[in-house]
């Protein structure tokens, strides 16, 4: 006696149904379905130039660099010596411009500036005073302010001056060291009236 086959009993498998019958639902989100749901990422904004001060910190920094710079022609008058010197100039705008950078801090200032000044010097007595040279001594300033630390890119102008100058060593060092603790003085001054921080750090 033969036996006909049971029935098939088995149910469509809907999210209840596996749930029922341990079976996990499925978790394919409904966006990955419709192509049209999938939105392409965001192009990344292009950068642009940055915000225009606030005006107590637009004068306030204006009128640092202003009198830094006169405080050095006066003292380079009384001392009868060009205190101010190009790259002095770039200093301090980015002093009292800048003073949350690294270049701006007094290390890279004083440090930078003096660095430079010794290569451009170190570039004079290998090679003697000419454009070859300050090209080399402009570059190696660079080298030179990367390995200690110290950057500062108004220096490697200072290099230059020096190797195509041939100023007197001694003078020429001290009247630097002063000049940039002028400056490194009056941007402590320009950020408590503007009320920025200088020094991010000294040493």
């Amino acid at each position: 006696m033969t036996t006909a086959p049971a029935p098939d009993t088995t149910l469509p498998t809907t999210p209840a149904t596996a749930t029922a019958a341990g079976t996990a639902p499925s978790t394919v989100p409904a966006a990955a379905a419709d192509p049209a749901a999938v939105t392409a990422p965001a192009a990344p904004r292009r950068p642009g130039p940055p915000p225009r001060p606030r005006p107590r910190v637009l004068l306030g920094s204006t009128a640092g660099s202003v009198a830094a710079l006169l405080l050095l022609v006066a003292v380079g008058t009384v001392l009868d010596q060009p205190l101010l010197v190009p790259p002095l100039a770039a200093s301090m705008a980015l002093v009292a411009g800048a003073p949350e950078l690294p270049l701006s801090q007094p290390r890279s200032v004083v440090g930078g500036q003096l660095l430079s000044a010794l290569t451009g010097f170190a570039v004079l007595t290998a090679a003697g005073p000419g454009p070859w040279g300050a090209a080399v001594a402009g570059g190696l300033a660079l080298g030179v302010m990367m390995l200690a630390r110290t950057p500062h890119s108004p220096a490697a102008a200072t290099a230059v001056i020096v190797a195509v100058t041939s100023p007197p060593f001694w003078l020429f060092i001290g009247l630097l060291a002063l000049a940039c603790l002028l400056l490194v003085a009056v941007g402590l001054g320009a950020a408590r009236v503007t009320g920025r921080t200088y020094p991010a750090y000294w040493f």
